[in-house]
């Protein structure tokens, strides 16, 4: 897209050597939504990367947990069957019962820290949401400045005024769109 905004560009500056007032206006007016557009352009491309950065980063966090998780399991089955052995008695059913003892410690750590890479998971969920959300803004932001740029070039062309007066109130629809899409 910004390549395509460059071209509308030099088109309006050709255009401007015609030392015709309007086309003068219009020339600047494509100046700078051909800017604009490169901008939310590129504001576009960074939201998508980084929705797709959180989406990975949430599908990392959840392998994590997900071993963290059988980690655990295989804790808490070492404790049962060291609590069986225990109970069972015999000379070594206090070693049994301390290992018992170690293994539920270290379940609960791993159980501790399975939840917290689940709980990191959807934090980057919810911020690749966030990505999403404003890649799609832009998206509609950058269509309406590209949308303006064409028209403000028919205006050139045609040497009418109503499609330069569309193309600034779609760039500036556009330009709006952009700006809002950082504030909430």
């Amino acid at each position: 897209m910004p390549l395509d905004a460059h071209e509308h560009l030099e088109h309006a500056e050709h255009a401007a050597h015609a030392n015709d007032p309007f086309i003068s206006l219009v020339s600047i007016s494509i100046a700078v939504l051909a800017v604009l557009a490169a901008v939310t352009s590129s504001l576009e491309t960074f939201e998508s990367a980084s929705a797709i950065i959180a989406a990975n980063r949430a599908v990392l966090l959840q392998d994590q947990a997900t071993d963290q998780w059988s980690f655990f399991e295989a804790k808490s089955l070492k404790k049962n069957i060291y609590a069986i052995a225990a109970d069972g008695g015999g000379t070594h059913a206090a070693d049994y019962l301390k290992k018992a003892k170690s293994e539920g410690d270290g379940g609960d750590a791993a159980q501790a820290d399975a939840k917290k890479l689940e709980d990191g998971r959807e934090e980057q969920i919810k911020l690749s949401e966030v990505h999403e959300g404003r890649h799609h803004r832009l998206t509609i932001g950058a269509t309406l400045l590209e949308m303006g740029i064409a028209l403000s070039t028919i205006a050139i062309v045609t040497k009418k005024r109503w499609p330069w007066f569309t193309s600034l109130a779609l760039g500036s629809v556009g330009a709006v769109i952009a700006v809002i899409t950082y504030l909430l």
